[in-house]
């Protein structure tokens, strides 16, 4: 699919000027600072140098006080807390976080348990089936991670059998929050809390950080927990800014230095040997533990994650690679049956939406085929299944659209649906199935700007080959992490040709020397993945723009610099 390029203009000339003298760095680096919104030294040492002193008093976010209260009443009453949460990376995550957290800190193990929905029978959230169980076995606290910012009538329902509810959220609110003890949403109207793109295990940090600030456990007691919240941070896709970046940091600080156990396994039977970066986290450990949830259980995630023996890490571990195996089958044959289906209908390929449902898909994977479907056709996309008698599925969507509010215009063909600008959830009646597949196109074709329907690349800046050098590599490096809002930079390098070498390896891919038609003693490996295509054109030593981020390619044992290259135009 063909791709628009979106070159970012040049920032403040005055600034950049002052930062790369101030620094003593590359005009090329000094812009990409101040297109970060950096302006100042200082701001720019906050940059390089992230500390855990810069985060934000927890008890800022509204509803903190009251939280911590009612956790403290019911230590000292010695009622029974279940930590409940969602089954994907983020809930299990945040359970992990907080169930480990309250064992280690005067609880005993009898009063504390956490709980994890089962995707099929329960599905997303906070079910009655859960506030059954906590009546059942005498817990009369339920913090609830990652989720039940709309579960109105759940807690409720947990009231009229004397459970209170701490509600720990980071989805957009409905009209009216639940009648919980507290809600603690940084995205709530009236919360002033000065950051408010938190992950839900991001809110779980600050809920045991702001009980740790009352009751005088030290800040450095919190370092353990920095690795399950930059897991969370990484595979839930929240913008890696602010106060989350601080999080991320250091938890990959965390993972390098003194990873917990489960960690370590996963990394371990993945083979994973080399520095972990963001990459890693995103691509090796979040579909495992997603994996848990979507094909057997969450708690499986949940006990890989607080394992604390070697042994009982590597058996979960294991389990769960299988489980991502199996996964990784269900994502490849539903995709290209979803695929198929639109391939043979003229109609569908004609839609500014997907909309595809079937009975017999896997629950488990829809969110991933979702995303799939969207990189194929580059449309906001909806994958439904059947489950307990309902239609019920995820949404992914395309830059600047927001399927949340797309969802929202077709709420009275739905019986509840709940998520983000990128990406939701929802649930809908057999029966109006084929309604919502209307009215959804309807509402994406009206909304949707034609632009926004073409796979976009943000380029960064134009860069000479000639200033890739092992300096400026080191300081592009401290830009990391990386992610929403703070992505890797892309340069465009213009009159590039290859020095004589392409070739095609693996599925597709180009392999090249390249370097500019200007200076053709100096070159620099790239590598081109999926863009065989361009095979013909390179070897004719056709002059093209290069578009690429500049990463480092391990091999043999020695590093060394090459660009991986996201696009080609030919001159």
């Amino acid at each position: 699919m063909e791709k628009r390029w979106s070159i970012k203009g040049k920032a403040d000339e005055s600034i950049v000027n002052k930062l790369a003298s101030e620094l003593g760095i590359d005009f090329v680096l000094a812009d990409l600072l101040a297109q970060r919104g950096i302006k100042t030294y200082d701001e720019a040492k906050k940059f390089f140098r992230p500390s855990l002193n810069d985060l934000h008093d927890p008890f800022l976010m509204k509803d903190m006080d009251k939280a911590i209260s009612r956790i403290e009443k019911a230590i000292k009453k010695e009622e029974k807390i279940l930590v409940y949460g969602d089954y994907d990376v983020d809930g299990t995550t945040a359970v992990a976080l907080v169930y480990s957290f309250l064992k280690k800190h005067h609880i005993s193990e009898t009063l504390v348990d956490y709980y994890i929905p089962d995707r099929y029978a329960e599905g997303y959230g906070i079910s009655f089936a859960g506030i059954d169980f906590a009546k059942e076995n005498n817990f009369t606290l339920i913090i609830a991670l990652d989720c039940g910012i709309k579960a109105n009538e759940k807690v409720d329902y947990a009231k009229e059998r004397s459970i209170d509810f701490i509600i720990c959220d980071h989805h957009r609110p409905g009209e009216i929050l639940p009648n919980a003890v507290a809600v603690l949403d940084p995205k709530r109207s009236d919360c002033t809390y000065p950051f408010d793109e938190l992950c839900g295990c991001g809110v779980g940090f600050k809920l045991v950080q702001a009980y740790s600030q009352k009751n005088n456990i030290p800040f450095e007691e919190l370092h353990e927990y920095l690795d399950l919240t930059a897991i969370s941070i990484a595979s839930d896709l929240v913008p890696v800014t602010g106060e989350n970046r601080t999080l991320c940091y250091f938890g990959l600080e965390q993972i390098n230095k003194n990873p917990r156990k489960g960690i370590k396994a996963i990394f371990e039977l993945a083979n994973i040997k080399r520095e972990i970066t963001v990459n890693e986290l995103v691509f090796v450990i979040g579909p495992r533990i997603n994996a848990a949830g979507r094909l057997e259980t969450g708690r499986n995630a949940v006990a890989l994650l607080i394992s604390d023996t070697h042994d009982i890490a590597k058996t979960s571990g294991a389990s769960i690679n299988v489980t991502n195996t199996a996964r990784r089958v269900l994502d490849v044959d539903i995709t290209a049956h979803a695929l198929s289906m639109i391939d043979d209908n003229p109609e569908l390929i004609a839609r500014k939406s997907t909309v595809l449902y079937h009975a017999d898909w896997h629950k488990g994977v829809v969110g991933i085929v979702a995303s799939r479907m969207t990189e194929k056709y580059y449309r906001p996309t909806i994958i439904l299944t059947e489950s307990n008698g309902k239609a019920t599925g995820s949404a992914r969507s395309v830059k600047d659209f927001d399927v949340y509010n797309a969802i929202e215009a077709c709420a009275d063909l739905l019986e509840q649906f709940g998520g983000h600008k990128y990406a939701a959830g929802l649930t809908l009646k057999l029966e109006n199935i084929e309604a919502f597949q209307t009215r959804f196109e309807e509402v994406v074709a009206g909304s949707i700007e034609e632009h926004m329907l073409i796979p976009e690349i943000e380029i960064d800046a134009e860069l000479e080959l000639k200033n890739i050098t092992p300096k400026f590599y080191r300081i592009l490096k401290q830009f990391a992490p990386f992610g929403p809002d703070n992505m890797s930079p892309v340069f465009i390098t213009k009159n590039v040709i290859d020095k004589g070498y392409v070739r095609i390896v693996g599925n597709n891919h180009l392999k090249m020397d390249l370097q500019t038609a200007q200076n053709p003693r100096e070159s620099i490996p790239a590598i081109a993945f999926a863009q065989a295509h361009h095979f013909d054109n390179v070897l004719r030593r056709k002059i093209f723009t290069a578009c690429y981020a500049i990463e480092e390619n391990e091999f043999n044992g020695n590093t060394s610099l090459q660009l991986n290259v996201k696009d080609m135009k030919m001159e």
